[in-house]
């Protein structure tokens, strides 16, 4: 590398010859550059050739400068002075993150070409930092706990992240593109994500269609053109064993073609007997610079998994929940497990105009394929006695994606107009098989007794399921289709220096979809209206109203068909970066209206017809992540969820009016502290600790006469950790108080539930070289 790369190296300062900090200095069409450190000072490394260098920061005017990088050199381009600008807004700037725990931008798949202070909308983006320091190993490991009000909805034996916040289930995306289906995606592996963003409310620039509570988008991790690797080692309890490798350089000497591979092995028991987890990953990524102005990147995600019986995580019971240990399970030692592959391909093409305009382009395929069963039960009784069952769950999730949009920025006036345009498609299928079931008890002396569990010999035996035939031919009617398009374009209208801005957009879309052999076919126009206003540098006020929508197959009681679920998001809110925009909070006030959604007859449950009902969710969020002082990291929300029945279609001895929503809590609180010793003898120690409270928690199904109230919910967890420029050690304790926690719902004439882990612990060591 050092025949082929020279050294840029220089100072920032403003008129007044102060040094400014976490100044943005970027190889203009590159991945290459930094942030100036606190002193103004930066230096990089860059492949030879000659370049444009972008200077900017936040309230000065950007200063390009042409340079000439020779190989084995040092390109010192000395001073350079930023002028400072009677608004901080107003012209395109390229900036860098201002810390590892807060972002400044999203990432290019939101397709939003501002700063997130700017957008007018509640966006929270966990960095990978922030995972690493909560030692989180996948989407469902904690990852919620930095965001305010997001919560999931039962485990599903981590096969994957049921994610509900504002009073419905988040759609999840994976590099913007809409990967949510029934039972999935499968649960992504922390090694190969680099952020995971949060956008409540509705999101028409991004939606084709979906719950108007908003989306998640994991963002994976790519090349930077700097040459580094890292190694992690974990162990843990309940048999932890986990590394990951993660390398990140250049594969030719002129620096245009460029890798990034992350690859991970782990294998983990369980707090319950006879559970566990084996997983592996390899996600390779290369990028080329076809020209200055043109780059294609192509990725490659497969991820493995290997584990125990879904349903073995249930716990049922007539008297309540929590009435077993939490090691209690109903899981048997022979069964086959559930094997999982899961494929996903990308190509991605990026082309810049001119300074202003930017198209991006991007085809996407994911493949999972699962093998494998689900417990459940056929009856308890107040014995305690249970019947236990198999069913054979073989699956097929295929989904394909197009997208195109555009990004620009153009004046007319004294009018600045920020505009994004796009089309966008996807096919989504998902098929199974879950018409093979095996009795592991019998009602004639073969029961299985949860006071006095027997494993390893159920009366009935172990199942032996028929796969002769192909999956297609198995599955029947169990088969869910969906195909859409849609076009959608903005523009922000920033007016006074852009420092007012309105934005105007709308999104067409048309889905055509099967579920279960029933089909829809459905179009509409999704529009949305935002407006933000820049108090000063640091803090901006916004206000919102957007629409989604969902398609649904089915007939009403009447027989008429079934209009889509509709979700109308009003919203308001207040954002603010402090300690020189190292920490950012944000405050959000928000109302949704979702219409038309679908309940059984109460009457005749296993009717084809249904009735409709309205729900309105309204509640606070406050979020704040970042650096408050050298070392001192805070990460902390809270949200307030009113969310209940308003409307309903059904007869009135059945009406469900003034009753919650199900699946959420009504107060969720979140913190993790972590502060680093700066200088000294302890220098690099670290102390870690935060919690995570649920109070007056709904349950996971909608109310019952037998329902029982969950009860508030806390979790303390903290930790040690150590680390120099190449060596970190962290040691981290979760539940350290050792709370039996749990969820459930009753159902039927009996009550399931779902233990969580009693006090457990982890230890990484990571070298970076």
């Amino acid at each position: 590398m050092a025949e082929s790369t020279g050294k840029i190296a220089g100072n920032v300062k403003n008129e007044a010859g102060e040094a400014l900090s976490y100044a943005s200095v970027i190889l203009k069409g590159t991945n290459f550059g930094v942030a100036s450190d606190e002193e103004g000072a930066f230096e990089f490394n860059a492949p030879e050739g000659n370049y444009t260098l972008i200077i900017s920061e936040i309230g000065y005017h950007t200063v390009n400068k042409r340079i000439t990088v020779r190989s084995g050199q040092t390109t010192n381009i000395g001073t350079v002075v930023l002028q400072e600008r009677e608004s901080e807004l107003g012209e395109v700037t390229v900036t860098g993150d201002r810390s590892e725990y807060k972002v400044d931008e999203p990432s290019g798949s939101l397709r939003l070409n501002e700063e997130l202070i700017e957008v007018p909308q509640n966006i929270q983006v966990i960095t990978a930092q922030s995972l690493e320091d909560q030692q989180i190993i996948d989407m469902s490991d904690g990852v919620l706990r930095n965001v305010s009000g997001a919560t999931r909805l039962e485990h599903w034996g981590n096969l994957y992240a049921r994610v509900n916040m504002r009073g419905s289930r988040a759609g999840a995306f994976r590099n913007g593109m809409n990967i949510t289906s029934n039972w999935g995606p499968l649960n992504e592996d922390m090694s190969f994500v680099e952020s995971i963003e949060f956008v409540k409310g509705p999101a028409g620039f991004m939606m084709s269609n979906g719950e108007p509570s908003g989306i998640y988008n994991v963002v994976t991790k790519k090349p930077t053109g700097v040459t580094r690797g890292e190694v992690n080692l974990t162990t843990g309890s309940f048999d932890l064993y986990r590394g990951t490798l993660d390398l990140d350089g250049q594969l030719s000497q002129d620096g245009k073609l460029l890798y990034r591979l992350n690859v991970m092995g782990q294998t983990q028991n369980s707090f319950q007997d006879y559970t566990f987890t084996d997983r592996y990953s390899v996600a390779p990524v290369v990028s080329y610079q076809l020209d200055e102005k043109t780059k294609l990147t192509l990725e490659y995600i497969y991820q493995h998994v290997n584990m125990s019986n879904v349903g073995a995580a249930y716990v049922f019971s007539t008297e309540g929940y929590g009435i077993y240990d939490q090691s209690f399970t109903i899981a048997e030692p022979g069964l086959d497990p559930t094997v999982i592959d899961d494929h996903n391909i990308t190509a991605n093409l990026q082309h810049q105009i001119n300074e202003n305009w930017k198209v991006t382009a991007q085809l996407s395929h994911f493949n999972y394929q699962q093998e494998g069963a689900s417990m459940w039960l056929n009856a308890v009784d107040d014995d305690a006695n249970l019947l236990r069952y198999v069913s054979i769950w073989d699956a097929l999730n295929q989904n394909t994606f197009g997208q195109v949009f555009v990004n620009g920025e153009v004046e007319t006036g004294a009018v600045n107009h920020r505009i994004l345009a796009g089309f966008d498609m996807g096919t989504k299928e998902y098929i199974a098989d879950w018409n093979q079931s095996h009795q592991l008890d019998s009602a004639n002396g073969g029961f299985f007794n949860m006071n006095n569990p027997v494993y390893g010999a159920p009366v009935n035996g172990l199942p032996q399921f028929d796969r002769s035939r192909s999956l297609r031919q198995r599955a029947n009617t169990t088969s869910i289709t969906q195909s859409y398009s849609g076009f959608y374009v903005q523009d922000e209208l920033g007016f006074f220096d852009n420092a007012l801005r309105l934005t105007l957009a709308g999104r067409y879309t048309y889905v055509t979809q099967s579920s279960y052999g029933a089909v829809d076919e459905d179009s509409k126009v999704t529009p949305r209206v935002g407006l933000s206003y820049s108090i000063d540098d640091n803090t901006s006020a916004y206000a919102l109203y957007d629409k989604t929508f969902v398609p649904q197959t089915g007939l009403t009681i009447t027989g008429e068909p079934v209009d889509p679920l509709s979700g109308n998001n009003v919203e308001f809110g207040l954002k603010r970066n402090f300690f020189n925009g190292k920490w950012s909070t944000g405050l959000s006030l928000y109302r949704i209206f979702k219409n038309n959604q679908m309940v059984s007859d109460p009457e005749n449950p296993t009717s084809q017809l249904s009735y409709l009902t309205q729900t309105t969710t309204q509640g606070v969020e406050f979020d704040a992540r970042g650096e408050i002082l050298p070392g001192f990291v805070v990460t902390a929300n809270y949200a307030y969820t009113d969310s209940e029945i308003t409307e309903d279609g059904r007869p009135e001895q059945f009406s469900q009016v003034g009753n919650p929503v199900s699946g959420f809590s009504k107060h969720v609180a979140n913190a993790w502290l972590t502060y680093s010793i700066q200088n000294g003898a302890l220098e690099g120690f670290g102390l870690s600790a935060g919690f995570t409270f649920m109070g007056d928690r709904s349950t996971w199904t909608w109310a019952a006469e037998n329902q029982l109230s969950l009860p508030n919910y806390f979790k303390l967890d903290g930790g040690l950790s150590w680390q120099n420029d190449n060596l970190t050690i962290r040691a981290n304790v979760f539940n350290l108080l050792n709370e039996y926690l749990y969820s459930g719902s009753a159902y039927a004439t009996y009550y399931y539930y779902q233990a969580e882990a009693p006090r457990n612990a982890r230890l990484s060591v990571g070298f970076k070289f």
